[in-house]
């Protein structure tokens, strides 16, 4: 299989995938374990490679609509995460590890994946492309702040050290790939992306399989609690699309409400791993954990309803014949 072809068939298949890649780094923990600080440079380059296709005019097209992008913004990083707090402080009490990884869930970058999705849905890929760009450039700000202001002193936060590590897996990638792309004039994208891109879909499957491992050992701590853990991952992933669907149906656009409701509903769960691994309790990664399994088949029924809605708006706008 060529990297073309794998790359097409990774896509189509990236709901099991990522779930199987997951249930593969639990499986063989402790062979993968050694491997685990390997992992920023995997999301590294999964960075670079998706900046990479994204220049100047697509930021500048989000930029000519700050609306769209401030509104976005306060779907995904403001009510998403008061919700994931309200939703986890009423179930879990308010200090609790799952609440801090309930809210990292919601408040982190939207998911480079979701380009993909809004691709397939019918939604505006440029923009969708350029959104990502952008949060991701604003994450050492969004969530450090974002922790500060519902947790205050009650979670002990390393921010420097949070806002370095962001700094170096998310933005310096992503200013390198827009900077190569407008040198090369957006010629790099079609060079190089036949090889970056399934190298990069590996490197996603490898940083959620080294996680997984890397929290394996805390799952025995956890079997009482996954009987609310779930239905509240489910929850919160939900209203996240949710919340991007019906609060950008005052634009009236489809194309829009398509891509504002998949940058809503979709997040950098591996993004997420690595920091609730780095600088919280590990318990409290086993939302963003749990994120993972319900995200991309969460995408998958999304994809099924949106298409549903087009059929039936069509059908009513469909010119009536008289005969």
């Amino acid at each position: 299989m060529g990297f073309v072809a794998f790359n097409r068939w990774f896509e189509k298949w990236m709901f099991l995938l990522i779930p199987g890649s997951l249930v593969l780094g639990f499986l063989c923990s402790s062979a993968l374990r050694p491997m685990v600080d390997a992992v920023p440079y995997l999301f590294a380059f999964v960075t670079l490679s998706m900046a990479i296709g994204c220049g100047i005019g697509e930021l500048r097209q989000v930029m000519r609509q700050p609306g769209i992008l401030a509104w976005t913004f306060v779907l995904t990083h403001v009510a998403a995460p008061l919700a994931a707090f309200g939703i986890g402080a009423a179930l879990f009490g308010a200090d609790s590890p799952y609440v801090v990884g309930l809210v990292l869930f919601a408040i982190i970058p939207l998911g480079v994946s979701s380009v993909l999705w809004v691709g397939m849905s019918g939604g505006i890929v440029a923009l969708m492309l350029a959104l990502v760009v952008v949060d991701s450039a604003l994450s050492p700000l969004v969530v450090p702040a974002g922790f500060h202001l519902l947790f205050g002193a009650v979670v002990d936060i390393d921010t420097g050290g949070m806002i370095r590590d962001l700094v170096l897996i998310i933005v310096a990638p992503t200013a390198i790939g827009v900077l190569l792309h407008e040198l090369s004039r957006g010629r790099i994208k079609g060079i190089v992306q036949s090889y970056t891109a399934p190298v990069s879909k590996l490197c996603f499957v490898a940083v959620v399989a080294l996680n997984a491992a890397a929290i394996e050992p805390y799952v025995e701590q956890l079997k009482h609690d996954m009987v609310r853990l779930i239905p509240v991952s489910i929850l919160l992933v939900a209203l996240c699309y949710a919340l991007g669907f019906f609060g950008s149906m005052p634009y009236r656009n489809r194309e829009l409400q398509v891509t504002v409701s998949y940058a809503s509903g979709m997040r950098n769960i591996s993004l997420g791993i690595v920091l609730a691994m780095g600088y919280f309790s590990p318990l409290s990664a086993v939302p963003v954990v749990l994120s993972i399994l319900i995200q991309q088949p969460m995408a998958t029924l999304h994809h099924y309803i949106l298409q549903k809605i087009n059929k039936r708006d069509a059908g009513a706008t469909a010119p009536i014949h008289v005969r």
